[in-house]
């Protein structure tokens, strides 16, 4: 019979260690693999697509012999750039007018183009757009605290016609695991506590459900020298 507090605990086999060995490698080898291979994917695909619209005499493969994959993605960033430079000029803001105007009369193509838009601005919007500060507001109810990120001030009918004394701050509260949704509040400014962390690391400590706090403002961890002084 084994007994625990006399006989010393049994080493696993070699077997269970190679089992345990492959089970890590794998926990290392899968995201370095899997993104690699989403890469030379997404890269021979734009090449695919890029490539056949490019003059034969700029492709660099005439030149060195061999066909170089994601050279298709310097081409696309190039006339990407060079559209959106022509879109902040005059002429390039009135033919972009008139595009829009001309698709706001096509029905089933305005909804898809509006649709696409949104996503596209929403994803690709400017830092001047992005949010100020992370904050903790008191929701759904008083005593349950929510993490929140602060827009703008709100501004004009919804800030006048507030019944409060203060000005009104426009909230996102995001919702966990996906903070792409959630809910548009808006808050008296006493009633918002802005935080030290950055809008980055509140976002992780949503997307994580709480499990993953930027230090040094992990309330687990001690404080740092000069916090408790």
């Amino acid at each position: 019979m084994h007994d625990p507090l006399i006989d010393p605990p049994r080493r696993p086999g070699i077997l269970a260690r190679l089992r345990s060995s492959f089970l890590t490698g794998i926990v290392v080898i899968a995201p370095i693999g899997l993104t690699i291979w989403l890469l030379w994917t997404l890269a021979g695909w734009v090449d695919g697509v890029v490539l056949p619209l490019v003059p034969n005499t700029v492709k660099p493969e005439k030149y060195i012999g061999i066909n170089l994959r994601g050279v298709g993605i310097i081409f696309f960033l190039l006339f990407t750039i060079l559209v959106g430079w022509v879109a902040k000029g005059l002429l390039g803001r009135s033919l972009l007018h008139f595009a829009e105007n001309l698709v706001e009369q096509l029905p089933f193509v305005r909804s898809v183009y509006n649709g696409v838009k949104q996503i596209a601005e929403t994803v690709f919007a400017q830092s001047d757009r992005s949010f100020e500060k992370a904050c903790l507001i008191e929701y759904p109810r008083k005593g349950i605290w929510a993490i929140g990120f602060v827009s703008t001030e709100a501004r004009g009918e919804v800030n006048a016609r507030a019944t409060t004394m203060s000005q009104l701050v426009s909230v996102f509260v995001p919702t966990t695991p996906n903070p792409t949704s959630g809910f548009l509040l808006f808050f008296p400014r006493e009633d918002v506590i802005e935080l030290d962390m950055s809008v980055e690391d509140a976002a992780k400590l949503v997307i994580s459900a709480g499990l993953v706090y930027p230090n040094p403002k992990d309330p687990s961890k001690a404080p740092l020298p000069e916090a408790a002084e």
